[in-house]
């Protein structure tokens, strides 16, 4: 009797793990956003890029909510590589203005109107009643909301910040429409991304003018975080969540610009204004609501002086 011969058996092997790329190349990945930036910086430093202005509007849009919302901040930059120079402007919410189109009303109302017109509108709008009222070009806008504030902090590995006062708000929104308490104690104090925003969000026991010196002193220390060598490994977590969270015109070479004003500026160099109590003037309007009517002949000679 004969059987079929057996066919030969290869002997075992075992299954090789796929082969990670060698740690250096996983890092220049990484960093490839990082070096692009740099290498702009570097190019837009060689051709001498012009100056430009940025709209930064920061939604009052809670979780489930759309488009057509109210800022909560209006921050208005302006970026010069060609000097060095940088200066950070705010704006209240309250300040009494033309809306084109819309007649007199509270500037933070100028995105929700642009939304309602046509959704993504809400910027465009926010842009041209800035321009108008304070006679300047804005060439750029910026939009971001409490989840992105809260994702790029995060993704810088948080903020140092000096506290100067104790700050107690027995009523401090929550994104269910609800309050708490909220308490931030004086002195330095490291902060994530929540910590941040509830010290640079919370209104209540002081003025919006501190309120928005406080919001400067976040970007400040955020951009101080970032222009730093010890920061520049967080640069590609940020730039992820900056993709992800924030909606803008700027293009990488307008951030390179923005990096490099900021960095040939220094910490020290940046020049922050806060259009404040002096600027403006209480007042109630014909349905009692409370604004702040501006005193256009401070005002102005202010903002040319510094947005030429």
């Amino acid at each position: 009797r004969h059987y079929p011969a057996r066919r030969p058996t290869r002997p075992y092997q075992a299954v090789r793990p796929r082969r990670r790329l060698p740690w250096p190349i996983r890092w220049l990945l990484l960093l490839l956003p990082v070096l692009l930036l740099g290498g702009l910086a570097l190019y837009g430093s060689l051709v001498l890029p012009p100056p430009m202005n940025v709209l930064v509007l920061g939604v009052d849009r809670r979780p489930g909510e759309g488009d057509a919302v109210r800022t909560d901040t209006i921050i208005l930059l302006h970026a010069d590589p060609r000097h060095g120079r940088l200066v950070v402007l705010s704006i209240p919410r309250d300040l009494w203005v033309t809306i084109p189109g819309h007649g007199q009303e509270r500037i933070n109302t100028a995105h929700l109107y642009g939304e309602l017109e046509m959704p993504g509108g809400g910027p465009a709008r926010a842009a041209e009643t800035v321009a108008y009222n304070l006679g300047v070009s804005v060439d750029h806008t910026l939009r971001l909301d409490f989840d992105a504030f809260r994702a790029l902090v995060d993704a810088a590995g948080g903020i140092e910040i000096e506290v100067s006062t104790p700050i107690v708000d027995d009523a401090y929104p929550t994104d269910d429409y609800g309050t708490m308490r909220l308490e931030i104690p004086a002195g330095r104090q490291h902060m994530d991304g929540e910590r941040a925003l509830q010290f640079a969000r919370s209104r209540h026991g002081s003025s919006d003018f501190d309120r928005a010196a406080r919001q400067q002193q976040v970007l400040a220390a955020l951009a101080a975080k970032l222009t730093r060598p010890q920061g520049w490994p967080r640069l590609p977590a940020v730039y992820h969540a900056w993709r992800q969270a924030v909606e803008t015109d700027l293009s990488l070479f307008d951030l390179a610009r923005l990096a490099l004003a900021w960095k040939r500026a220094g910490d020290r160099g940046v020049e922050y204004i806060v259009i404040d109590r002096e600027m403006t003037t209480p007042y109630l309007t014909d349905t009692g609501a409370a604004v702040l009517m501006p005193r256009w002949e401070l005002i102005w000679p202010l903002v040319q002086a510094n947005f030429p």
